[in-house]
């Protein structure tokens, strides 16, 4: 296996999950990215007698590495401030204080499904970690959440694991994404799940709850610790918790999981490999093409995985701002192709070399010289742009980027 040193603890995690544990790794300081071709070339040739060696010697029998038992009852401490230490050093933790999962609080959480609690809901990268419904529970329970809101939270494992999220991507990138978990259907007011004012922030026990159940479910199941399997380079507020609501009741449009298939009356959950939230000000435009400016202004920048990985960037539309779109009578599929159409960034607004690297992930796209071709779209197509509109009052939207690489799932929420 070959890297750089920064990221020797995920080639170590990686090549235990495959049964070589013992697999050999030839490592060069770290970085090898965007650095001058000749150090790059002597960071190689300094390592070619180590690489030779490692594949002409008879490796050592790999054996695979055997499978979690399930849960276990471990000694923690009973005072709650030493039991956040504890916690931090076991790695349970995200930072914030935890509740015990005691077996009382767990079997709460899992309620009448008793029967089901080894029931695996998914295998989840990097580790291919066993979520079943215990583990969600564990890590439910660390997060505060209660019975009621379990049903979103396995639902939003459940999505995922779905191989087009590509989770091990999103798990271990050094890109600041992590899963955003959006809910619509009827459960979001039953729950008071948040879609309203400040629905990104502070105030919304459910929104904090269900996203931080997630995100320890990502890490502590999945395996993504931060600085070892997980290696973003700066990461987010949202690798705490990262969820709202639709707000369907002022939308102009159907939402989110309606446009997806499902009926209006069914409650689901969809997570996209999101990054922070930008925020979109325009308090003056009154008609949709000049609101259209502002969004595609900010949408509109050299720095996006979207550019040049495609995905599906997200725009979350506050009320007053969706209004304002809608007002001629725009479809929502009619703003995505306008976004589009206009979400153009122009080639000369590149490097050099980020244009020589795009060009070998997109050969077209970045093809310098092309006749009639200096610039390029934000994702693939407008089908690619995910338009919900949460929020309350005030002329505010929100654009999400996306790792690029990742398709958003949604999934229904089973009751």
């Amino acid at each position: 296996m070959l890297g750089t040193d920064a990221f020797l603890s995920l080639a170590r995690a990686q090549a235990a999950k495959l049964g070589l544990p013992h697999l050999a790794v030839a490592l060069v300081p770290h970085p090898v990215g965007g650095i001058d071709p000749a150090l790059v070339r002597g960071k190689a040739e300094a390592i070619v007698d180590e690489v030779l060696a490692a594949l002409t010697r008879d490796p050592v029998a790999p054996s695979r590495v055997q499978p979690s038992g399930g849960a276990a009852l471990v000694d923690a401490p009973d005072d709650l401030d030493a039991f956040q230490v504890w916690a931090m050093d076991a790695r349970w933790s995200d930072g914030l204080p935890v509740l015990p999962p005691t077996t009382e609080r767990v079997d709460r959480l899992v309620g009448s499904r008793t029967g089901r609690r080894s029931e695996l809901i998914a295998a989840l990268a990097p580790l291919d970690g066993a979520a079943t419904l215990e583990a969600i529970a564990i890590n439910a329970a660390l997060a505060g959440a209660g019975p009621e809101h379990m049903p979103v939270i396995v639902a939003a494992v459940r999505a995922l694991a779905e191989p087009r999220f590509n989770l091990n991507a999103i798990q271990t990138t050094t890109h600041p994404c992590t899963p955003l978990v959006i809910v619509n259907g009827p459960i979001a007011a039953r729950l008071g799940i948040s879609g309203g004012p400040n629905a990104l922030g502070n105030g919304h026990r459910a929104n904090a709850v269900i996203g931080r159940a997630v995100r320890l479910v990502c890490q502590n199941v999945g395996g993504a610790r931060p600085g070892l399997e997980d290696r973003t380079t700066l990461g987010h507020p949202g690798k705490f918790s990262y969820c709202l609501a639709e707000n369907e009741a002022v939308s102009p449009w159907a939402p989110l999981h309606v446009e997806r298939g499902f009926a209006a009356g069914t409650s689901c959950v969809t997570v996209c490999g999101a990054e922070a939230p930008h925020n979109v000000n325009d308090h003056a435009s009154t008609t949709p093409e000049a609101m259209l400016m502002a969004l595609v202004g900010t949408a509109a920048t050299t720095g996006s995985n979207n550019v040049y990985l495609g995905g599906e960037p997200v725009f979350i539309l506050g009320p007053e701002h969706a209004q304002t779109l809608a007002l001629t009578g725009w479809s929502k599929a009619e703003v995505k192709r306008r976004l589009w159409e206009r979400i153009r960034i122009r080639l000369d607004r590149f490097s050099p070399e980020n244009l020589a690297r795009f060009a070998t992930i997109d050969s077209v796209t970045f093809a310098p010289g092309r006749p009639g071709h200096d610039e390029v779209p934000l994702c693939a197509s407008p089908d690619d742009l995910v338009i919900l509109v949460a929020g309350g009052p005030g002329k505010h939207s929100s654009l999400v980027p996306t790792f690029g690489a990742t398709r958003s799932v949604t999934v229904a929420i089973e009751e």
